[in-house]
């Protein structure tokens, strides 16, 4: 299929690589691959030119994780948000048609991240914010979560803004690794981004931030990080405990927010029963494409989708109309014969 857009495909700065301690990347995938990686994230050019080859014709990018989320100082993580951003519109401007970008925010200060957003959204023409799970407030693992009261200046703003956060992952904390202990291929992409990016979009769920700021939405990555197939379990299981302890103050089900607050991308995750899954649980208007660039190839995650068995409409929606009503695009819609391009 010709004409996809994707969203979560990655870059860096010469700032980012300063604080962004990337071992852990290569020790787990080895030396070659974290070069690669190093050299693809440093130059939007060849960004662009694997979208060429894999039929992407839009890609919205974001400062890769953790990004400015694992900044302990304040001033320090509100810079380098401010010439992230920045960056991302200098190569904006010298691919208008094929790049754009989410925002990079300092939550480390909400007040300064609700201005860096409006700022980053208004004046750049940034498309929402990628936000990197938890965000470090100090030593010690001293840490904060989304749904925590300081923030509802920053959600504020993105309510007033109308536009979505990308949730993505980052390595669980150290003193939450004793399960996959001995296992250090276990601790990044494989699994632990996973749960603790899960655990993270359910803290949302239950916490009233729905409730308070109904139109507030949040994409998760990698087919929903295992909630469309964990969440029904999930919701049972807090139904039958309803007279128990609780911590909740949600109104609805948990279910009732991921069908109505949650968009969901293939990035990373081609498998076609899982996108089926994720279908029905969320419905096909909220789910879209992505690769998780360069981390995945682009053209093998295109390969995948492009030839998967599903009618052509549907196929368009996920790979092209969905993200671009989201994000205000205004691409043009493309046939339905479009979508009839197989991988070669």
């Amino acid at each position: 299929m010709e004409g996809k857009i994707a969203l979560e495909e990655h870059f860096s700065t010469e700032l980012n690589n300063k604080y962004w301690d990337a071992k852990g990347e290569e020790d787990r995938n080895g030396v070659e691959y974290s070069k690669d990686v190093k050299r693809k994230l440093s130059d939007p050019d060849l960004c662009v030119a694997e979208m060429d080859r894999a039929g992407i014709e839009v890609c919205i990018m974001s400062l890769t994780s953790p990004g400015v989320q694992s900044i302990e100082d304040p001033e320090e993580a509100v810079e380098l948000a401010r010439s992230a951003n920045d960056y991302a519109h200098s190569f904006i401007q010298k691919h208008p048609t094929r790049l754009t970008s989410f925002a990079s925010v300092a939550l480390q200060n909400p007040e300064a991240a609700a201005d860096e957003l409006e700022r980053a959204v208004t004046k750049l023409g940034l498309k929402g914010v990628l936000i990197n799970g938890y965000t470090n407030v100090g030593p010690n693992e001293q840490v904060q979560y989304l749904d925590e009261a300081p923030l509802d200046v920053f959600w504020e703003r993105m309510v007033k803004l109308n536009v979505p956060m990308y949730l993505h992952p980052r390595e669980p904390l150290p003193s939450q690794r004793r399960s996959i202990q001995g296992y250090p291929e276990l601790v990044g992409s494989a699994w632990g981004f996973g749960y603790e990016t899960a655990s993270h979009a359910v803290r949302l769920m239950l916490s009233g931030l729905f409730d308070r700021y109904p139109t507030l939405q949040v994409i998760l990555g990698h087919l929903g990080e295992g909630l469309p197939y964990m969440l029904p379990r999930l919701q049972h299981r807090l139904d039958m405990q309803r007279f128990g302890a609780k911590g909740s103050k949600a109104k609805h089900r948990t279910g009732y927010y991921l069908a109505n607050n949650f968009h969901l991308t293939t990035s990373g995750h081609f498998h076609s029963k899982p996108l089926l899954e994720a279908i029905e649980q969320v419905g096909i208007e909220r789910v879209m494409f992505s690769t998780d660039y360069p981390y995945e190839h682009m053209d093998a995650g295109s390969r995948w989708f492009d030839d998967l068995l599903m009618d052509n409409q549907s196929k368009l929606r996920i790979g092209r109309e969905n993200a671009n009503k989201l994000f205000s695009l205004n691409l043009p819609p493309l046939s339905e014969s479009s979508a009839a391009t197989f991988a070669s």
